[in-house]
C-alpha cells in the first residue's frame, strides 16, 4: 500500500455529501473548519463557482471505503503505528492487573467471609 493518500468522500461523517469531511481528512484537520471555510468562501464572492464546485465534487469524487485498512480509530483521526501499539501495550497492562487481582487470593476478604459464618 502506497503512502500517497487519495481524496475520497467521507459519509460517515458529512452533513451533506460529504466533500468537507472528505477534504478535511485529506488535509488532516477537523471538518468544523473546512466548513466554515467553504462557507466564508462562498458568502465573500465565489457564490456560484464554490457550489459548482462542491457539486461536481460530490458526484465524481468517491465514497471512502470502511474497513481494517483505512487506518482510522474509533474518532476519526489517523493511528500511527507507534500509537497504535502504545494503546495496546496500556490494554495489555490494565488486563493483566485486572487478571492478577482476580486470581490472587486475598486472605483478608477470606477471613471476612469465614467470620461471617
Amino acid at each position: 500500500m502506497s503512502g500517497r493518500r487519495k481524496f475520497s468522500l467521507d459519509k460517515s461523517n458529512s452533513k451533506w455529501m460529504g466533500v468537507c469531511s472528505g477534504i478535511a481528512n485529506y488535509l488532516g484537520i477537523d471538518a468544523t473548519f473546512v466548513r466554515i471555510a467553504a462557507v466564508v468562501l462562498t458568502v465573500i464572492g465565489g457564490f456560484p463557482w464554490t457550489v459548482i464546485a462542491y457539486v461536481a465534487a460530490g458526484f465524481i469524487a468517491k465514497p471512502k471505503r470502511i474497513g481494517f485498512d483505512d487506518g482510522e480509530s474509533i474518532g476519526g483521526r489517523r493511528l500511527s503505528t507507534y500509537d497504535l501499539r502504545t494503546s495496546m501495550r496500556d490494554i495489555d497492562r490494565r488486563m493483566a492487573e485486572v487478571e492478577s487481582y482476580v486470581t490472587q487470593s486475598n486472605t483478608r476478604l477470606a477471613r471476612e467471609i469465614e467470620e461471617l459464618r
